[in-house]
């Protein structure tokens, strides 16, 4: 993985725990992955939390310089919000979904950043 990728990876991570998500993880996916780095990954209390965490990294994506090039959009209907930076996927999810979908072990996630 690219340094300034682990950078910008560990940066949201650090945004997010700030913002109140658990278990906020920081996996690299290179190996396994030929359309992303990183993903990062943090679980959200409820859909308001969600709305809010997802209105507010508006601002600390683009103080990275990242760009976003696909979003799920309905994050009220699913409770998972995804947003697609290029090297860097963030997966904000319910600890419902998160739990069964289990994205960690799908990817044989070997390398927690942080």
């Amino acid at each position: 993985m690219k340094e300034k990728t682990r950078e910008d990876a560990e940066r949201l991570k650090t945004y997010l725990e700030d913002h109140k998500c658990t278990d906020v993880i920081a996996i690299d996916v290179s190996e396994e992955c030929t359309w992303t780095e990183c993903f990062v990954i943090g679980t959200v209390s409820s859909v308001g939390h969600l709305r809010g965490v997802v209105h507010q990294i508006w601002d600390e994506i683009n103080e990275i310089g990242l760009s976003v090039n696909n979003r799920h959009k309905s994050p009220e209907t699913s409770g998972w919000e995804l947003i697609d930076c290029g090297d860097i996927v963030i997966h904000l999810m319910s600890a419902e979904l998160r739990e069964f979908y289990n994205l960690e072990k799908l990817w044989k996630a070997t390398e927690n950043l942080a």
